[in-house]
C-alpha cells in the first residue's frame, strides 16, 4: 500500500496536495452533522417519551459494534482499499442516519427503531476508525504527517464549538429531525468526497484470520505499543467515567446544574481547538513521550470537580485538559503512522481502539456503584489519580521514549 506521488513530493505543504484537501474537506462536512447529533439523538428519544434509561440503551447500542467489529475494520482496512472503505462506510452511516430522520420526522420512532439505527452507526464507525488512520499516510510525505494530522483534525474541533449552538437552534426551531437529517446529508457528500481518493489496494495473499493472527503478533512485538494500549484502557475509562458521568451530577449539585455543565463542555471544546493550533506550530521530536504526558491533563477538570473549585477555575483546568488531550491525539497518531509500516498500519489502530475503549462499560459501571457507597466528588478525585498513577507507570516503560518524530 504505497503513498500516492503526491505524497512522496516532500516540499509541497499537505494542504496543497489535491487529495488531502478533499480528504480534509470531507472530514469537516461529516463533522459539521456529527456535531449536531448528539444532542439531537438525545431530544429524539426524549420526544418519544424517554428519559436517562433509554438513552442509555440507545449510547450502549452504539457502541458495542464499535468495540466488537474493529478488529475486523483493522483487517479491512489492511487488505482493500481504504478510500473505498471510507466511502462505503459514511454511505452506511448516511443510510442510518437518514432513517432515523425519517422515522423522528414522521412520529414512528421508538427506543427500538433508534437504537436500531444506531447499531449500523456504530458498524459504520468501526470499519471507517482504522481505514482513516492509514489514509494520512498515503496522501503526504513522512516529514509532513505531524502538520497534516493536526490540519485533518482542526476544522472538526471547530465545529465541535459551534455545532452543539447550531443544533439548539435547529432542534428548537424545527424539531429534532432537522439537524438528523443535515447529518444523513453532511455523511453523504462525505462519502462522495472521499470516493474522489481512488487509493490502491495492497497485494494480498493470506487469508484474513492469518492477517488477524499476524497483526496481534506484530501488536504485541511492539512494547510501545501496547503499553500505551494498556494505560490508555485505565486512562479513558476513568475520564470518561468521570466527566461524562458525575460530571453532570456534580454540576447540578455544586454548580448551577445544566449552565454550568454547558459551559465545561464548550470550555473542553474551545481546548481541543486551541490544543490542535499549538500542534500546527510545535513540532516535538519525542512524540510518544509528549503523547502520554499531555494526555494526563484529563486529571485537571477532575481534580477541580473533585476538590469544589470555583466554577472559573473548573473552566481554566477543563480548556487545558482538552489542549493536552488534542496534543496527546495529533503526536499519538503521528507516532503510530511513522513507526508501523502502512501494510500493518489498520490492524495496530484498531488493536489499540479496541484496546482503549474495551473498558468504558466497566469504567461506568464501576463508577455508578462506587458513587453509592462514597460522595461524588471522592469517586471524581480517584478517577484523577487513577490517570495520573496510570501515566507515571507509563512513562516507566523505556520504549517511550524511543519513538521519536522522524
Amino acid at each position: 500500500m504505497k503513498p500516492t506521488a503526491e505524497a512522496t513530493a516532500t516540499g509541497l505543504t499537505p494542504l496543497r496536495i489535491p487529495a488531502f484537501r478533499r480528504f480534509v474537506l470531507a472530514g469537516l462536512v461529516s463533522a459539521s452533522g456529527s456535531a449536531m447529533a448528539p444532542l439531537a439523538l438525545a431530544y429524539a428519544v426524549i420526544g418519544q417519551g424517554g428519559g436517562a434509561g433509554s438513552l442509555g440503551v440507545v449510547l450502549t447500542t452504539n457502541s458495542v459494534p464499535v468495540i466488537v467489529l474493529t478488529l475486523a475494520g483493522g483487517v479491512l482496512a489492511d487488505r482493500f482499499s481504504r478510500s473505498r472503505i471510507l466511502f462505503l462506510g459514511n454511505l452506511l452511516a448516511a443510510l442510518a442516519q437518514g432513517v432515523l430522520a425519517a422515522l423522528v420526522a414522521t412520529h414512528h420512532a421508538t427506543v427500538t427503531s433508534i437504537a436500531a439505527c444506531g447499531f449500523v452507526s456504530g458498524v459504520a464507525v468501526a470499519f471507517t476508525g482504522p481505514a482513516a488512520t492509514g489514509v494520512v499516510g498515503q496522501l503526504v510525505a513522512t516529514e509532513q504527517l505531524l502538520r497534516a494530522n493536526a490540519l485533518v483534525r482542526l476544522p472538526s474541533n471547530a465545529v465541535k464549538v459551534l455545532g452543539p449552538v447550531a443544533a439548539g437552534l435547529i432542534i428548537a426551531v424545527g424539531g429534532p429531525a432537522w439537524a438528523l437529517w443535515w447529518d444523513a446529508l453532511s455523511f453523504l457528500v462525505a462519502a462522495l468526497l472521499l470516493l474522489g481518493l481512488r487509493l490502491g489496494a495492497p497485494v494480498t495473499t493470506s487469508s484474513a484470520l492469518a492477517d488477524l493472527r499476524a497483526g496481534w503478533t506484530g501488536f504485541r512485538s511492539r512494547t510501545w505499543l501496547w503499553t500505551y494500549t494498556a494505560a490508555g484502557t485505565v486512562v479513558v475509562a476513568a475520564w470518561l467515567a468521570g466527566f461524562q458521568l458525575l460530571g453532570p451530577v456534580v454540576a447540578a449539585g455544586y454548580y448551577s446544574g445544566a449552565r454550568s455543565w454547558g459551559l465545561v463542555q464548550g470550555a473542553f471544546a474551545f481546548g481541543l481547538l486551541a490544543g490542535t493550533v499549538v500542534c500546527l506550530r510545535w513540532k516535538p521530536n519525542r512524540l510518544l513521550a509528549v503523547a502520554v504526558m499531555t494526555g494526563a491533563g484529563l486529571c485537571l477538570p477532575l481534580t477541580a470537580l473533585g476538590l469544589g473549585l470555583p466554577l472559573p477555575w473548573v473552566l481554566l483546568a477543563t480548556v487545558l485538559a482538552g489542549i493536552g488531550l488534542d496534543v496527546a491525539l495529533v503526536t499519538w497518531t503521528t507516532a503510530l503512522q511513522q513507526h508501523v509500516p502502512q501494510e500493518e498500519l489498520g490492524r495496530m489502530s484498531s488493536f489499540n481502539g479496541v484496546g482503549e475503549r474495551i473498558a468504558i462499560p466497566l469504567g461506568y459501571l464501576v463508577t455508578a456503584l462506587a458513587a453509592h457507597a462514597w460522595a461524588e466528588r471522592t469517586v471524581l478525585l480517584v478517577c484523577a489519580a487513577a490517570i495520573v498513577a496510570t501515566t507515571v507507570l507509563n512513562l516507566c516503560v523505556r520504549d517511550v521514549y524511543r519513538v521519536n518524530r522522524l
